[in-house]
């Protein structure tokens, strides 16, 4: 009798999971939308440029610069969003003031 207790075969393991799996995946999801949802946050600002999306804004921004040089972005910028902008350089917020 005491064999047959501790023998992992004699429990049926795959029974226990489709019953278990509902409950512990519902509080797995609703915790991951509540981070998704903070993460994605942003600020309003209220000096024009482009958004933060998820971060592809900066990347966008900083690849713009690269591409075309730091002059004609400038005044890509500048066209786009008025004489004073906000940007990222490099992962830092960059204020473009001309006129």
């Amino acid at each position: 009798m005491v064999p047959e207790i501790l023998n992992p075969l004699h429990y049926n393991i795959t029974s226990l999971v489709p019953d278990a799996m509902p409950v512990a995946t519902v509080p797995v999801l609703v915790l991951m939308c509540f981070l998704f949802l903070i993460w994605n946050h942003e600020e309003t600002s209220s000096i024009p440029g482009p958004g933060y999306c998820m971060g592809f804004g900066p990347l966008i921004s900083h690849a713009r610069f690269l591409w075309m040089g730091v002059g004609k972005a400038c005044n890509y910028y500048n066209k786009t969003y008025g004489e004073f902008v906000r940007v990222w350089i490099s992962g830092e917020e960059t204020f473009i003031i001309s006129k």
